[in-house]
């Protein structure tokens, strides 16, 4: 019962590194210029392809790939509407 309370905590912990990566990056987007922006899309779109690749080819949970694809799609959105 110790591993899977440790392991519940860590992943709560995990959870909010994340969100709090989440509030920086929307920041950090919303104050670059938008051709700032068009450059890291670009940039962005060939480096989420490139983990896509990895992952697809690695031994990964469903799981660790759908969130991957529903976080690159979402952070895509955000850099191009901010």
């Amino acid at each position: 019962m110790k591993n899977l309370q440790e392991a519940t905590e860590r992943i709560c912990e995990l959870k909010g590194s994340l969100v709090a990566l989440d509030a920086l990056v929307t920041a950090l987007l919303r104050a670059m210029p938008s051709t700032a922006r068009a450059e890291l899309l670009h940039s962005f779109n060939g480096n989420a392809e490139l983990a896509r690749t990895v992952l697809l080819n690695t031994p990964t949970s469903e799981h660790t790939i759908a969130a991957f694809e529903r976080d690159v799609k979402r952070t895509g959105a955000l850099i191009t509407d901010v």
